[in-house]
């Protein structure tokens, strides 16, 4: 049966930043297609909550505290989930973080602190180190264990950030979000021999907590979308049918891909 190929019943799953936001809507799509999924959060708080939120409906989920920035820590957790699972199949290497504004404000003018002559050390450093580094340190964790049981699928969120410039987006960002894109095609053809596949996700303006959740604004919601070609900014539950559909053998012919998921922004702005 064809449906028979979307099915990741029995999977064991780890997503990294997995208690909010576009996090969480990867494990929902996972959990609740039966797969045992492995939440993995710095917020610890946000973290139990959805831990017993998706535990109470029978879901099979359970947490773990980690700062994708520990690499001794990502590594420990890593085998941690493996050894309880038996076994490792799919990876969702989604934490990161917005570095705040860019070169422009959202009425367009310029913005002093996102200029680059005032960008600061310690706001570059923080982004690459969570948006970059970690998916590295993601990456090598899932690709040791997946050798050894036989291949599985890594999924890397980047954003359409990684190829169109948007002057309200802080640099960092575009520039690790960019970085990550290369790094999961460069993982993807260096582990394809290991049945291993790895794709990214490159989401548009998606309704999350992110810059301070300014997108849950119905003004900002409304001016926006009105840009977008399919009329409408999305939510994190618009990306559930691609985690799905990458994380099982529905996509097995895939690797090394960046999908957008943006209403069609990559297009450009919606017609009049």
């Amino acid at each position: 049966m064809m449906f028979e190929r979307f099915s990741v019943k029995g999977y064991g799953a780890i997503v990294t930043g997995g208690a909010s936001g576009i996090g969480l809507a990867f494990v929902e799509a996972l959990a609740e297609s039966g797969a045992r999924v492995a939440i993995l959060d710095v917020d610890s708080i946000s973290l139990g909550k959805q831990v017993d939120r998706l535990s109470s409906r029978g879901l099979d989920v359970r947490g773990h505290k980690l700062d994708v920035t520990d690499r001794k820590a990502v590594d420990q957790v890593f085998a941690e989930v493996s050894a309880e699972y038996g076994r490792l199949d799919v990876v969702f290497a989604n934490a990161g973080i917005d570095p705040g504004i860019g070169f422009s404000n959202p009425d367009g003018s310029p913005s002093e602190a996102g200029a680059i002559e005032n960008y600061e050390d310690e706001r570059w450093n923080r982004t690459i180190e969570i948006n970059l580094n970690g998916i590295f340190a993601t990456i090598r964790a899932a690709a040791r264990h997946m050798k050894r049981g036989g291949g599985g699928s890594i999924v890397v969120t980047t954003s359409i950030a990684a190829y169109l410039n948007e002057g309200m987006i802080g640099a960092a960002y575009m520039a690790a979000k960019a970085g990550a894109a290369h790094l999961a095609r460069n993982a993807a053809l260096e582990l394809a021999p290991y049945k291993i596949r790895v794709n990214a996700v490159a989401p548009g303006f998606i309704v999350t907590n992110i810059g301070g959740g300014w997108l849950k604004q119905p003004e900002v919601q409304n001016s926006i979308g009105a840009t977008v070609p399919i009329g409408r900014i999305g939510d994190a539950d618009d990306l559930k049918g691609l985690a799905l559909f990458l994380a099982s053998r529905a996509s097995s012919y895939i690797t090394g891909a960046q999908i957008p998921i943006d209403g069609g922004v990559s297009l450009g702005k919606r017609p009049a």
